[in-house]
């Protein structure tokens, strides 16, 4: 009698090969994931042990998130309440350009945002061991014309626009994609932010370029911080807008376009009460350290990227760039890096400047549409019909001036990439500064709520300490179901 993990294997294989054969980038041609054991690599047991200890399920839905300051992945995965927790975190083996979304082709920019990853989007057969696509550019990013194609998360610790980890993570990362699509999960949600949205690194970067569109995806990161669910995304006035419903009294749920007028939407009162508290607070947890001297942000040069400490370490002459450990991080203290570096990675360079700033320098506008805040008195939200736009003196500027503090912008230049790897991925020029004319904001009419590879690898053994659980709050998905095999792909096309 054939093995049932064997013959789950090669259910996979027809599943992922048939909806990604379209797939380019870091395709390498022949092996198909039936044959592809490296696709197909067990998740190893002191992970499911750790699932276990956290009352996850090894097939439940799970979530990702990306910060490129502190340079680390984090994998969340639906415990039995229904609640999304923190199930591991991996350091980043290398990011290319800076902090701030991806504008166009070729300026080397790791993309910042909210994406989906389906199943046509792992590629078992990639030319950096395993990959799965960002999906970028989304809805949002096209409506502003932003342009690139075949972002990736993928092994081989070489970046040129994508998050590159070691082999045997983007093994283990796979494997748990993996298993939540055999649970019937259709897609998961992956957060790609600049840093993590703490008043800290706020205040820090009060005077950045890129700070509208940040507030904006931090409003989509209060959503899954107060709730723990994975916020529903929709796009409309070239604006992010999360968790909208049909408001009360509608027939139909509400359409929307990306570049298009904001439909009359709801939020329910629960999820907007909880976000509106944690951005009083975290707004003036801002302030007070901005009063308090926090130094801004400044220029960089000759950075192109940066690199998790753990593994710049242990590279000849490495440096983390625009990489920095997060506070109280649990990966700073790791006795040896999760996986192998290999020898052709290229670090970014030591920063020429400090990275804080002494006097303040004139910063310059981003041309990215402002997210409107979350803390109108009504859930309801209606849109305007102008998508409104934000003046460089916002609030953390304005208190600033107040208390005698200037600012200035944060900005890289890219290098070289080491060794190309793909036909598709090509060596592409460095990224010129931008800057855009200043604007007078638009005061809204109501707010909105916001080709071989290496050998098989061991995995990666490393976790963080269990989440605490809570129960199941209103609102929140049910547990997903470990389904047939004859049913679980039915939504894939």
């Amino acid at each position: 009698m054939i093995n049932r993990s064997l013959v789950r294997a090669l259910v996979t294989s027809a599943v992922l090969v048939g909806a990604g054969v379209l797939m380019a980038g870091c395709n390498s041609d022949g092996i198909s994931l039936a044959n592809n054991a490296k696709a197909n690599q067990p998740v190893p047991p002191k992970l499911i042990a750790d699932m276990t200890a956290k009352d996850m399920d090894l097939q439940s839905p799970i979530l990702v998130r990306l910060f490129k300051q502190e340079a680390e992945l984090e994998i969340w995965k639906q415990d039995r309440s229904g609640r999304f927790a923190l199930l591991k975190t991996y350091p980043i083996c290398r990011w290319s350009g800076d902090l701030g979304p991806k504008v166009r082709e070729g300026d080397r920019q790791a993309p910042e945002g909210f994406y989906s990853i389906s199943p046509a989007q792992m590629n078992p057969q990639s030319a950096y061991y395993l990959s799965f696509n960002t999906g970028y550019p989304n809805a949002f990013d096209k409506a502003l014309g932003r342009t690139g194609s075949q972002l990736m998360v993928h092994g081989d610790c070489s970046s040129r626009g994508c998050y590159a980890m070691t082999d045997e993570q983007i093994a283990e990362i796979y494997s748990l994609g993996r298993e939540s699509f055999f649970g019937g999960q259709k897609s998961f949600q992956l957060q790609a932010y600049p840093f993590r949205m703490t008043p800290a690194n706020m205040a820090k970067h009060r005077n950045n370029p890129h700070m509208p569109f940040w507030k904006m995806i931090k409003e989509g990161n209060d959503h899954f911080e107060v709730t723990r669910q994975e916020p529903k995304v929709d796009f409309c006035e070239k604006k992010y807008v999360f968790d909208a419903v049909k408001p009360p009294g509608a027939t139909k749920d509400p359409v929307f376009e990306a570049s298009s007028k904001c439909p009359a939407y709801a939020i329910s009162d629960e999820i907007a009460d909880a976000v509106r508290e944690k951005q009083a607070t975290d707004i003036a947890e801002t302030a007070r350290l901005i009063a308090k001297g926090t130094p801004m942000a400044r220029i960089n040069t000759g950075i192109d990227g940066g690199m998790h400490k753990v593994f710049a370490a242990r590279v000849p002459e490495g440096s983390t760039g625009l990489s920095e450990p997060g506070d109280g991080s649990s990966l700073s203290l790791m006795a040896r890096a999760p996986g192998t570096v290999p020898s052709h990675v290229n670090p970014p360079k030591a920063p020429s400047e400090n990275l804080l700033m002494g006097p303040p320098e004139q910063p310059k506008l981003a041309a990215v549409p402002a997210a409107a805040p979350a803390s109108a008195p009504t859930s309801t939200r209606v849109a305007n019909a102008a998508p409104p736009t934000e003046q460089n003196d916002g609030f953390f500027s304005s208190l600033a001036r107040k208390v005698g503090l200037g600012g200035a912008a944060d900005a890289t230049a890219s290098t070289p990439p080491s060794k190309p790897k793909a036909a598709t991925e090509a060596k592409q020029p460095p990224r010129p500064e931008a800057a855009a004319p200043k604007t007078t904001a638009a005061k809204p009419d109501v707010k909105h709520a916001a080709a071989s590879r290496p050998p098989l690898k061991p995995s990666v053994s490393d976790g963080p300490a269990p989440a605490a659980k809570d129960n199941q709050v209103a609102g929140s998905a049910p547990i997903m179901s470990t389904n047939s095999f004859d049913s679980r792909f039915g939504a894939v096309k």
